[in-house]
């Protein structure tokens, strides 16, 4: 069974006499492992669909099934269960507690969790390590890099060992340099069997990805290996 299932999914608002079709009849299944970019330009859905998948947002119509959940079926404590234990999410701004050193930040989902302190320590220092941070645990966000920070935030995306991480323009913010490092990063994510997908207005990121849906006026215009998609070459 895929991890995601979504099926004409929609979500339409009302702006004055305008109904906004943000997203107007998406389909399409990401299986367990998979590296997907969603790209696309503003006003063509992508951050809208990342919401839905996210669970920060419920479709106007449609279905969206994540690892056996229906999410129009779950109530707010059970969409926050799901956002809390399926989910991690990854923000272009990094969204770190700016007094909290890297390990503080990164065992914090554990802490909702009610993960005793110990445990959480421990789990935070693999997730640490797994993206090369062993060394700045005590280091709080401003005496870190750009890169540095979104790498602790990845590793608190990835200390819940949640089903799906979900990364919102994570280059956005970081020099090309920096941004190239983070999408290895991402690669070896993939290599230990995560599923990822990324959502990013930039072709030349969805390129480098195995899979890319590409988004237009609130539609999948294209949907296949992410070079293609893109139309740039990786």
């Amino acid at each position: 069974m895929p991890l995601i299932q979504i099926k004409n999914l929609k979500r339409h608002y009302t702006m004055g006499d305008t109904t906004v079709r943000a997203v107007d009849g998406v389909s399409f299944d990401i299986r367990k492992g998979e590296y997907v970019a969603i790209v696309g330009s503003s006003g063509s859905g992508k951050t809208t669909l990342m919401n839905m998948l996210g669970c920060l947002a419920q479709p106007s119509d449609g279905t969206y099934e994540l690892d056996g959940h229906m999410v129009a079926d779950l109530d707010d404590d059970e969409l926050s269960a799901v956002r809390s234990q399926e989910i991690g999410f990854v923000f272009q701004n990094f969204q770190l507690l700016p007094r909290s050193s890297a390990i503080k930040n990164v065992a914090l989902p554990l802490v909702y969790q009610g993960v005793s302190r110990s445990e959480r320590r421990k789990r935070a220092a693999k997730a640490l390590d797994t993206v090369g941070l062993r060394e700045r645990m005590s280091h709080r966000p401003n005496e870190l890099s750009g890169g540095q920070r979104q790498r602790v935030a990845i590793a608190r995306a990835l200390v819940t060992t949640p089903s799906l991480i979900l990364a919102d323009e994570p280059t956005g913010n970081l020099d090309s340099a920096t941004a190239k490092d983070i999408l290895a990063l991402f690669s070896r994510l993939h290599d230990q069997g995560n599923t990822l997908v990324i959502v990013t207005h930039e072709p030349s990121i969805a390129a480098q990805c195995p899979r890319a849906i590409r988004m237009r006026d609130g539609v999948v215009e294209a949907d296949g290996p992410g070079d293609k998609v893109a139309g740039v070459r990786a």
